[in-house]
């Protein structure tokens, strides 16, 4: 309990001032129904130029915002994705939150329902791009059937557990989801979601793929990478960045209070990353393997990142 209240104190700093809306995002709200209240949650987009290739979920960490993901979110766009990133609670009174600190999969199980209700042009999701398209005096595109989520933090621990939501209750949506990526992932102090969402997408051939630090307070040391490694029965599960920070997923997006507890993002790392995350999407939509970024050679590198550690699951 003490390391939990802790972490409440720590989150409270990190929360800091209201971001400033990054210029390319479209800014809005996407409606989430919980605990018999919506919540009017603060989301951008990110609208490419021509039709979209897919829709990414890029999801911040715990006590961030949209806006501590606007960095990677700039940089999926110009390779061609439509890039929803919501701002998720981190503390509510009803378990309305991102991370569980008690029992948030009521929470999540409604986020999981905007992907699911995603055809339907009067419903939260496509209703939140017209938003943006309009705030930005944009056409509203078509929203992609092809997805891939992309979690920072425990904002992984939420995709994980979304895409489990998916594949357990929504088949015709389950289909498709094309992968996950996680990015330096923290399993929750409370609750099973990690353990529940992955033991069931072992049994499924979703690609599942982390770019990880070491352990470290900010990554709960390791907890979530190591779920991966204990859970995912696959040769493959990403790669561990030796010298990596939390903040390396937030790049130029991330602010001074993220830098104080977190450490300061590593340029060759957030490059790293960035490539890394563009890349595998693009395997993902398009069923393809770019060896460059995938283990080689003995011992194995990945082209985008010689000094890495291939992780591997059990």
């Amino acid at each position: 309990m003490r390391v939990h209240l802790v972490t409440l104190i720590a989150a409270a700093c990190l929360a800091g001032p209201a971001a400033t809306v990054p210029a390319a995002a479209a800014p809005t709200t996407v409606d989430i129904p919980c605990a018999g209240a919506i919540h009017h949650q603060p989301a951008d987009w990110y609208l490419p130029e021509g039709a979209p290739r897919g829709l990414v979920w890029l999801q911040h960490g715990f006590a961030r915002t949209d806006a501590n993901v606007a960095d990677l979110a700039e940089t999926l766009t110009a390779a061609g994705y439509l890039v929803f990133t919501p701002s998720l609670p981190f503390i509510d009174p009803a378990g309305c939150t991102l991370q569980n600190l008690g029992d948030n999969t009521p929470f999540l199980n409604q986020v999981a329902a905007l992907f699911t209700t995603a055809d339907d042009p009067t419903g939260p999701l496509a209703t939140s791009l017209a938003a943006a398209a309009t705030a930005r005096n944009r056409p509203t595109p078509a929203l992609p059937r092809d997805l891939v989520f992309i979690g920072h933090s425990a904002g992984a621990e939420a995709v994980e557990y979304v895409a489990h939501r998916l594949h357990t209750t929504a088949p015709a949506q389950w289909g498709n989801l094309h992968g996950l990526i996680l990015l330096d992932p923290v399993k929750s102090f409370l609750g099973n979601n990690t353990d529940t969402a992955l033991t069931d997408l072992d049994r499924t051939p979703l690609p599942v793929l982390t770019i990880s630090g070491p352990p470290a307070p900010c990554n709960n040391f390791g907890t979530g990478t190591t779920a991966l490694q204990t859970l995912l029965h696959r040769t493959f599960i990403g790669v561990r960045l030796p010298t990596g920070a939390h903040t390396d997923a937030e790049g130029a997006s991330t602010d001074a209070p993220g830098e104080i507890f977190c450490g300061a993002p590593q340029p060759a790392n957030v490059a790293t990353l960035q490539h890394l995350a563009t890349e595998w999407t693009t395997d993902f939509l398009t069923a393809t393997t770019t060896p460059a970024d995938y283990p080689t050679g003995t011992p194995p590198t990945i082209q985008a990142a010689p000094n890495a550690e291939p992780l591997h699951g059990a």
